[in-house]
C-alpha cells in the first residue's frame, strides 16, 4: 500500500508502508513530523471522514490508500498531527507489532503504560481476529451471505457494525412490551410474526475482553462457509442456523474501549492476571489497578485521573454494562435498544471474559430477569453446559453435574436486565476464561485455556444456544400467555 499526502492540490510526500521518518517544509516555515510506528497495511482503516467544525482537525480528511488533506493552515497541520496520532491508535495500529513477542513503544495517547504490559503473544493464530481493524476487514472482505450494517456510533464517533442473516419480523404489534406483560399476551407485542425465532449475539461490551470477538468472527466464518477460520467444520451450527429465522451478530459493541487497548493477543503470564485486569479496568496515575469490582464505583471514569483507563469504558468513561438505562443512555446502549426494538430478539448472548478459579471454564450467568423467563434460562443452561461437558470443556466430564442450573452464578441488575425489560428477550452473560493467564483447580493445579480450547467453547455455546432456540421456540412460546 502506498500513502500520498496532498496539500492544496499539490503532492508533497509519498511513502510506501511501513512508514519511515520524513520531514516536510511548508512555505510558512520549517516543520517536521516523525512517525516511528511499525505497522501492517491491514491495520489502516480503509475509510474515515472527519469534519473540522465538529472535530477541530481539518476541512477534509480521508484515510485509505490515499490520505487527502485540503485547505490546511500551519495551525491546522499541528492540530491534524495531534488528531491523527489519536486516530491511528484508535484504529488499532498499536495492536499490531512488527514481530510477535516484541512489546514495541507505548501508545502515544497513553505513554506511561508499562512496556512489559504491551507484550504480544508469540505466533498468534490466524483465527485470532480481535482488533477493530481486523474485524472491519473481515466483515468487508468475507461476509457475503449476511448483510453488514451500522447500527449506531460510539461515544467516540466510531461505527458499531452488525451482521444480519435471514428475514426480520414483519409488521408491528399493537402494544408495548410492558403492555403485553400486563395483558398476558406477547403476541400483542411481537406482532403477526410472533412465532419467528430471532437470535442475537454480541461481544466486547468491555473492550479488553477478546475471546467473544474471536468467537463471533469465527461464527461468521461458519455461517458464511460452514467452517471456522481454522478450517474446522461445524455442521450442527449450520443446521441450527438454518432453523432460525433471523440471526444478528455484533462482534464489537464497545468499539471505543477495544480501540483503546493496544493488543491483538495478550502474552501468557502464568497465574498472574494483573496485565489482563489493567487492560480492562485500567490503572490510576500511580499505576495501581483500578480493579474489579471497584471500577464500578467510578462511572463515568475521569480519564485524567488514570495512567490508562482500560477497555471497560467507552470514550465518555461509561461502563456500558452499568449505563444509566432509565436516564441519559450512552450512544452504544441506545444503538442496542433501538436494534432490539426493531428486531425483537428472543435470545441474546452477551459474551465476556471473566471466568474465575476454581471454575476456570466457560460458564453462563443467571440474569436478573423476569421470573417468567426462569424455565427458559434453566433449559438453555442445561443444553449448553451438557454439550460443553461432553466436549471436555468443563471442570468435569459429567454432564449431570456440570449442567445443573442451580450452579449458575447469579448476575446483578445490568445491561441484560435492561434489554429483557426493554424488548422481552432472555439476555444472558457468558463468561469465558482468558488466554492471557491460567486459573487454578481445587487442588491448586494449573488450568490453562489455549486459544483452540477457548474458540471451541465459544462455538459450542453458539451451537447449543441456537439449537435450544430452534427446539424450544422463542419468547412468545416460553412465556407468551394467550
Amino acid at each position: 500500500m502506498r500513502f500520498t499526502f496532498t496539500f492544496e492540490n499539490r503532492v508533497t510526500f509519498t511513502e510506501r508502508m511501513p512508514w519511515k521518518d520524513f520531514q516536510w517544509r511548508p512555505s510558512s516555515g520549517a516543520y517536521s513530523w516523525t512517525i516511528s510506528k511499525r505497522v501492517l497495511a491491514a491495520d489502516i482503516p480503509q475509510a474515515m471522514t472527519v469534519n473540522r467544525r465538529n472535530k477541530g482537525l481539518l476541512d477534509c480528511f480521508r484515510l485509505g490508500p490515499t490520505l487527502l488533506v485540503c485547505g490546511m493552515t500551519l495551525a491546522d497541520l499541528r492540530a491534524w498531527r495531534r488528531g491523527l496520532a489519536v486516530l491511528l491508535l484508535a484504529g488499532g495500529i498499536g495492536a499490531r507489532l512488527a514481530r510477535a513477542g516484541d512489546p514495541g513503544p507505548p501508545p502515544r495517547a497513553y505513554p506511561d503504560i508499562p512496556k512489559e504490559y504491551l507484550l504480544e503473544a508469540e505466533n498468534p493464530p490466524d483465527f485470532w481476529v480481535s482488533t477493530v481493524d481486523g474485524v472491519a476487514s473481515y466483515l468487508q472482505d468475507h461476509v457475503h451471505r449476511g448483510e453488514v450494517v451500522v447500527i449506531g456510533k460510539s461515544a467516540g464517533g466510531r461505527p458499531i457494525r452488525a451482521v444480519l442473516y435471514g428475514r426480520a419480523r414483519e409488521g408491528k404489534g399493537t402494544t408495548t412490551f410492558s403492555g403485553a406483560i400486563g395483558a398476558g399476551s406477547m403476541r400483542a407485542y411481537f406482532g403477526p410474526d410472533f412465532d419467528k425465532k430471532v437470535y442475537m449475539a454480541m461481544a466486547s461490551i468491555h473492550g479488553g475482553e477478546f475471546e467473544g470477538i474471536v468467537g463471533l468472527v469465527n461464527l461468521l466464518s461458519v455461517l458464511e462457509t460452514g467452517k471456522d477460520l481454522r478450517g474446522k467444520p461445524w455442521p450442527e451450527i449450520v443446521t441450527a442456523a438454518g432453523r432460525i429465522d433471523r440471526l444478528i451478530v455484533i462482534p464489537i459493541v464497545n468499539i471505543d474501549g477495544r480501540a483503546r487497548v493496544p493488543l491483538r493477543m495478550e502474552a501468557f503470564h502464568g497465574f498472574d492476571g494483573t496485565i489482563n485486569q489493567y487492560m480492562n479496568t485500567g490503572g490510576w496515575l500511580d499505576g495501581k489497578l483500578i480493579g474489579w469490582p471497584e471500577c464500578k464505583v467510578f462511572i463515568p471514569l475521569d480519564f485524567n485521573r488514570t495512567q490508562f483507563p482500560g477497555g471497560y469504558p467507552n470514550d465518555n468513561g461509561v461502563n456500558l454494562m452499568h449505563d444509566d438505562f432509565l436516564g441519559a443512555r450512552q450512544p452504544e446502549t441506545q444503538a442496542l435498544f433501538d436494534l432490539a426494538a426493531r428486531e425483537r430478539p428472543d435470545l441474546i448472548l452477551n459474551l465476556h471474559t471473566g471466568a474465575s478459579s476454581p471454575y476456570y471454564y466457560t460458564r453462563m450467568l443467571r440474569p436478573v430477569a423476569e421470573d417468567a423467563l426462569t424455565p427458559a434460562f434453566d433449559g438453555l443452561y442445561r443444553s449448553v453446559h451438557t454439550a460443553l461437558a461432553k466436549a471436555g470443556l468443563q471442570y468435569s466430564s459429567d454432564p449431570a453435574a456440570e449442567s445443573d442450573p442451580a450452579h449458575a452464578p447469579k448476575g446483578v441488575f445490568n445491561l441484560d436486565t435492561a434489554l429483557d425489560y426493554h424488548c422481552g428477550a432472555l439476555s444472558v452473560v457468558v463468561e469465558s476464561p482468558s488466554h492471557g493467564y491460567a486459573g487454578k483447580d481445587k487442588q491448586g493445579g494449573e488450568i490453562r485455556q489455549t486459544a483452540d480450547l477457548l474458540l471451541d467453547a465459544q462455538l459450542v455455546v453458539q451451537q447449543e444456544s441456537m439449537k435450544y432456540l430452534a427446539d424450544a421456540g422463542g419468547r412468545a412460546r416460553w412465556a407468551g400467555g394467550k
